[in-house]
């Protein structure tokens, strides 16, 4: 063992370039590993000291027992508590304080007119508490709301809109309300609570603005006396409060809230930057491999000479192992390093682009380092096996023949092995996305047919490299066969080389087509069922916004050029049993908007005991027109609604549909999501545009688009999505051109003679730059032409099963200027990662490279 380490130390300070990629591959893929772990680590730490902050002079929390969850949401809707219940629990000894909690959406205009927030996390409103512990807020400047139209804005919220004390904007509830600043406010000494944005009012204002009816609080939050704990005020406040109203501790609160944002956003988000962590620590698994393999090809006549002076196959490997572990774990030990700085750069970057990370120091945690270690030894270990056990078996013998380079690759059995496995991989995705929709099939046979290419690889790349090189010939000339030939000579080579980038190309050109076909389909469900001239909303995404004034809709349908306008507005409900969403509207206006497809029964007079639902949810429920349907609402009111209408599209619609004045004895804060308008004959669009934009500015300035319009927007934050996706991937592709730059060095190294000969019988330097550059395009084109198949391939697959899963209609789109991009980026970077190599050939000395052996 002694003398394996010794010779392994020996060989790294000799060929310190040969693992320089390889350091380079496994620093960045474990880098973004432990930066994604102590991401996470510090998102939920952030917000458990968030939520602590807003919490922590509250001691218990009386609300609404029951909730009321709708698929898609972690968050249910609860019933508000009367806040005459005050009373009664300032009563209760052990309570020294308690206020109501009256809170709902109000979003701030900015004094440039644009909305505030509204973009993920919530835009929130509510009275000011005035006891100075149970509110989370504190003023910091100005002083608190008196008199009506009054409020209190954080600090953070007044620099997003350029507001201060004594500014007069609007706040919409949605209904637009005339609002003046005369305090600013921080939260647990920030300026504000991460993104959210607070308005704080007088409890008449809020009572009037963001409740059904004065009396109702969303909460009543309770401080307890001295001595008295936060469980045994609980205890005590339990036997008093009516059935129904529950107490929680002032600690539940603030663990729910977070459990709440860690299975809505966080484990999606930390989830997702562990998937592109994998694909970063894949891409570099072949970079290592390769240098490896090419080492040991390297090194056969210095291996056979060690195994004729007495070496044993055993001390060879281990040798080779030494190496591998010792460029392991120096390199995750600074990619631990470098995951912090990652950690530290993404923390200052999502915010700066809008997304709702709270402020907070860096949390590293023992597994957030040694996880990550762990994982970079173990990918560097696994890729160098297969070279270490190739160098172990090295005949003493082959020290009396010239080095000899791995050529093998394409044989019969790989071929007849890749081509079971595509036919496996295309039976299981097939099955599992036209057969018997099921995206865990799916899934499988996408990662078969991944596990297919990669072997076949070698196999393809012969075919495929005089395919691609071709033109070479005649374009290039001798500079160009000889380029096509060198990538020829090793196809074992040329693919692992290759596969690499392929795996990077692949995954950015899935997002690519999903993207698309995301965009395709909402311009599908907008032309198919939207059947108005122009939509009326407030763009937003997440828990943001405040939806639209219930209100607008009449106002539009006043004006002499609407011929219908129809506010779309949105409620919950258990039906039978479940939570489901409604959408509460006119729906006689409805179906003249919208198609919705075939309708059985009729649509007009669902009157207040009437529901009209979808052909899908009907089966699902066991319903038809005429059955009974039993709904209970947050209130605890539970009634029975006859199905007088069931019709076949949804996508806009939503599934269940009642009037509002069947909801209007269940309704909190009400408010539309969408107003969609049409126009009688005759009047133009830009005409209509501008009566329903004059009129809609009275509302707190909503957005007016057309058809075209709307479904871009909605389709918008799909462009954000991949805008990320690429950033994040492009630490992938970074590892793949490391990947091609080290295989090409060492592949100089190996044809330094040969490279000398080409030299001496008149090749110029700028000819062998050029060879090698082209080398370097040729193997990233096999590499970026099979990303492209296989990401296509993906693509439809999760589409497919995607729509197989959804009750939707998904769309699938092949963008091809995007697709075409990706394959210019892929060979423009093939032609950067071949800069470096094709100078240091261009630089050796003739004389002496001839004289090498």
């Amino acid at each position: 063992m002694n003398a394996s380490v010794r010779l392994s130390a020996s060989s790294l300070r000799a060929h310190k370039r040969r693992f320089a990629g390889t350091f380079l591959a496994v620093f960045l893929g474990v880098a973004f590993l432990a930066g994604t772990l102590v991401m996470g680590d510090t998102l939920r730490a952030s917000f458990d000291t968030m939520f602590g902050n807003a919490t922590s002079g509250t001691d218990a929390v009386v609300r609404s027992a029951d909730a009321i969850t709708t698929p898609g949401e972690s968050e249910g809707v609860r019933e508000p508590v009367a806040t005459d219940l005050v009373g009664t629990i300032e009563k209760v000894p052990g309570v020294a304080a308690a206020a109501p909690n009256i809170q709902g959406a109000g979003q701030l205009i900015g004094k440039n007119g644009d909305p505030i927030g509204g973009q993920g996390p919530p835009t929130l409103a509510g009275n000011w508490i005035t006891d100075p512990e149970l509110n989370a807020y504190r003023l910091a400047e100005g002083h608190a709301p008196r008199n009506p139209g009054e409020v209190v804005i954080d600090r953070g919220t007044a620099e997003r809109g350029d507001l201060k004390i004594g500014d007069t904007t609007t706040l919409r509830t949605p209904d637009p309300v005339k609002v003046t600043v005369v305090g600013l406010a921080t939260f647990g000494g920030e300026d504000g609570m991460a993104q959210v944005t607070f308005t704080g009012m007088t409890r008449a204002d809020a009572e009037k603005y963001l409740t059904a009816a004065p009396g109702e609080a969303a909460t009543i939050q309770v401080r307890a006396g001295p001595g008295v704990s936060q469980q045994e005020l609980v205890d005590k406040l339990t036997p008093v409060l009516p059935k129904g109203v529950e107490a929680i501790t002032g600690q539940e609160s603030a663990e729910e809230n977070t459990d709440m944002i860690s299975s809505q956003f966080l484990s999606v988000f930390t989830t997702l930057l562990l998937v592109f962590s994998g694909v970063a620590l894949l891409v570099a698994t072949f970079s290592i491999h390769n240098t490896f393999a090419i080492v040991v090809a390297q090194r056969t006549r210095e291996n056979a000479l060690l195994r004729a002076l007495g070496a044993s196959r055993r001390q060879v490997t281990v040798a080779t192992l030494v190496e591998a572990s010792t460029v392991a774990v120096v390199a995750s030990a600074a990619g631990l390093a470098g995951g912090i700085g990652i950690a530290a750069g993404l923390q200052a970057l999502f915010p700066a682009i809008g997304f709702p990370f709270p402020d907070g120091d860096l949390v590293i945690s023992a597994l957030s380092m040694a996880l990550p270690l762990a994982v970079g030894v173990v990918v560097c270990l696994g890729s160098a096996l297969l070279p270490a056990l190739r160098a172990g078996r090295t005949a003493p013998l082959a020290a009396l023949r010239e080095t000899a380079v791995d050529t093998s690759g394409a044989s019969r059995t790989r071929a007849v092995t890749g081509l079971a496995l595509i036919a496996l991989a295309l039976g299981v995705t097939l099955t599992g996305v036209l057969a018997s929709p099921s995206i865990w099939l799916a899934a499988t046979g996408a990662v078969l047919a991944l596990i297919a290419f990669v072997v076949l690889g070698p196999v393809a790349s012969t075919t495929a490299v005089r395919f691609l090189g071709g033109p070479l010939d005649r374009l290039r000339g001798v500079t160009g066969g000889l380029a096509r030939r060198n990538a020829l000579r090793s196809p074992k080579r040329t693919a692992a080389t290759a596969s690499a980038l392929m795996i990077g190309v692949a995954v950015v050109s899935l997002f690519t087509v999903f993207g698309a076909s995301l965009k395709a389909t909402m311009d599908q469900t907008v032309a198919r069922s939207f059947a108005g001239d122009v939509a009326i909303s407030t763009p937003s995404f997440g828990a943001g916004g405040s939806g639209l004034s219930p209100r607008l809709a009449d106002a539009v349908q006043r004006l002499p050029e609407v011929d219908t306008a129809v506010g779309l507005g949105r409620g919950v409900a258990e039906v039978d049993g479940k939570g489901r969403a409604l959408t509460v509207t006119d729906p006689v206006a409805l179906e003249r908007t919208f198609d919705l497809g075939e309708i059985r029964g009729s649509m007009n007079g669902l009157g207040t005991d009437g529901i009209a639902i979808t052909e899908n949810e009907a089966g699902k429920q066991h319903l038809a027109t005429g059955d009974k349907a039993r709904l209970t609402f947050t209130d605890g009111r539970t009634q029975t609604f006859t199905v007088r209408a069931v019709y076949g599209r949804s996508e806009l619609a939503g599934d269940y549909v009642i009037t509002r004045d069947a909801w209007a004895p269940h309704r909190t804060q009400d408010a539309d999501t969408l107003v969609a308008v049409s126009f009688k004959d005759g009047v133009g669009t830009d005409d209509g545009k501008a009566a329903v934009e004059k009129a809609a500015a009275q509302y707190g300035n909503p957005e007016v688009q057309t058809r075209d319009e709307y479904a871009q927007s909605a389709a918008g934050g799909i462009d954000m999505m991949l805008t990320l996706v690429y950033a994040l991937l492009a630490l992938a592709v970074l590892i793949a051109l490391l990947g091609i730059a080290n295989t090409l060095t060492l592949a100089i190294h190996e044809r330094t003679r040969e490279l000398g000969l080409l030299r001496a019988v008149g090749q110029t330097r700028s000819q062998l730059r050029a060879m090698v550059r082209w080398e370097s395009i040729l193997v990233a084109a096999f590499g970026t032409v099979g990303g492209l198949a296989l990401g296509a391939f993906l693509g439809w697959v999760l589409v497919e099963a995607s729509d197989g899963a959804s009750d939707s209609a998904f769309a699938f789109a092949m963008p091809p200027l995007q697709l075409t991009v990706v394959a210019l980026v892929g060979l423009t970077a093939g032609a950067l990662a071949g800069l470096r190599p094709a100078r240091r050939a261009a630089r050796l000395d003739v004389l002496r490279a001839i004289a090498t052996e």
